[in-house]
């Protein structure tokens, strides 16, 4: 009677032991989908927003203007009248060239002019006296021409004098050297002390800051439209100074060339910028960006929040209910961490750009942050789109075009 018993005891346990591992997963898996918690996202709201279509590329900038100071009198460098690398303004004292040499010149002939002015008229006198008595008889026609021309002939070297003088009075003002332009100066070449040679001693340079100006190429292929683009009337063009946290200065462009350079296959162009805060600077390489037309009212969203799937793009949209909804997406020209979207989302909707791999197509979601649409012009200097393949010179690097900020 025990043994049975105990044999009972023996099968109920073992029948416990098989049905409890079946059992609990189920607990265990229906539990867990129950309290799964919404995926935590950051939100933004795809904005509408005037799109400027820039075409960009690479350049460097040059002085406006830009005269080498070199000495048209030789001599010694006696004064030096300013330290390097001031601003100057047009008719400010750079050098003076020691003028005692050229003023004795110019005395010298000031005086010889003094003495063919009374030789020349004496000249005249005595012809004038003589002349009539040639044509009474009195003195033969030859006496009267031979005073006729002594008087010509002072009068030559009356004006060979005054040619003189002029000339040293232009040799002197040589000795003293002003600003042909305002604008910044560079390096004294000579000190002073030294002597000079005319023409042939560079003495320093003055490069004309405000305005300033950019030369670059653009690509054949963009030809057109930036003719097009002239054509209806002045256009755009934006520097930005590499290192300078964004800066930027809008000018207009300036110089178009007239022929296509054939080893390159790229045309030349210049923009001037009134650069009043003196960002630019000659022999700067800078990135330009030409404005040739806007795209009004598109909708653009952070290019993080597009996603790459195996058919095609999407993105996450949350709904009103908060329920994650895919997305197919066109994304146009994209710029930075902007996207222009072609097709698939409307101005307003709700686009998850960060926590995507946590998401569930048609799961609830919770919003841990919405970042702030940009408007105004936030909006402008983070827009801008659209790149366009192009081949230049190495020293032409391709430029693309893209919608602007």
């Amino acid at each position: 009677m025990f043994h049975r018993c105990r044999c009972s005891y023996y099968l109920i346990f073992f029948f416990l032991f098989l049905t409890l591992p079946a059992c609990s997963p189920s607990k265990e898996k229906k539990t867990k989908t129950k309290t799964m918690p919404p995926a935590l996202v950051v939100t933004t709201v795809a904005r509408q927003q005037d799109v400027p279509i820039e075409l960009k590329t690479f350049g460097t900038i040059e002085a406006s203007e830009s005269v080498t100071i070199k000495p048209m009198v030789s001599g010694e460098l006696t004064t030096v009248g300013f330290r390097e690398g001031q601003d100057v303004q047009k008719g400010d004292l750079l050098f003076k060239i020691d003028p005692r040499p050229y003023q004795a010149a110019l005395n010298k002939a000031q005086a010889s002019l003094n003495r063919n002015r009374v030789i020349m008229k004496n000249a005249r006198k005595d012809y004038e006296r003589y002349a009539p008595l040639a044509k009474d008889g009195i003195v033969s026609q030859e006496q009267a021409d031979g005073y006729r021309t002594r008087a010509e002939t002072a009068a030559a070297d009356l004006a060979a004098d005054q040619a003189a003088v002029e000339n040293g009075q232009a040799q002197l003002s040589y000795c003293t050297i002003t600003a042909p332009i305002s604008g910044r100066l560079g390096a004294l070449t000579v000190d002073q002390g030294n002597v000079v040679k005319a023409n042939d001693s560079s003495l320093v340079t003055i490069n004309k800051l405000t305005p300033i100006r950019a030369t670059f190429t653009i690509p054949e292929k963009s030809l057109s439209q930036v003719k097009e683009r002239l054509a209806a009337g002045e256009m755009t063009v934006e520097v930005k100074v590499p290192g300078a946290d964004g800066a930027a200065e809008k000018g207009l462009v300036s110089f178009f060339d007239n022929t296509v350079d054939q080893a390159t296959g790229t045309i030349r162009l210049k923009g001037q910028f009134a650069n009043e805060k003196k960002l630019l600077w000659p022999g700067q390489f800078v990135t330009l960006s030409l404005t040739l037309e806007v795209q009004p009212q598109v909708v653009v969203i952070p290019s993080q929040a597009i996603q790459t799937g195996q058919n095609s793009q999407f993105v996450f949209v949350v709904t009103a209910d908060s329920l994650a909804e895919v997305r197919a997406v066109t994304p146009g020209p994209a710029y930075g961490d902007i996207t222009v979207i072609d097709k698939g989302l409307q101005g307003g909707e709700q686009v998850v750009i960060d926590g995507q791999m946590r998401v569930i197509p048609g799961s609830k979601v919770e919003i841990k942050t919405t970042a702030k649409p940009e408007t105004g012009d936030m909006a402008d200097k983070k827009g801008k789109t659209k790149t366009a393949d192009a081949t230049s010179s190495p020293k032409t690097a391709a430029p693309e075009v893209v919608p602007g900020r």
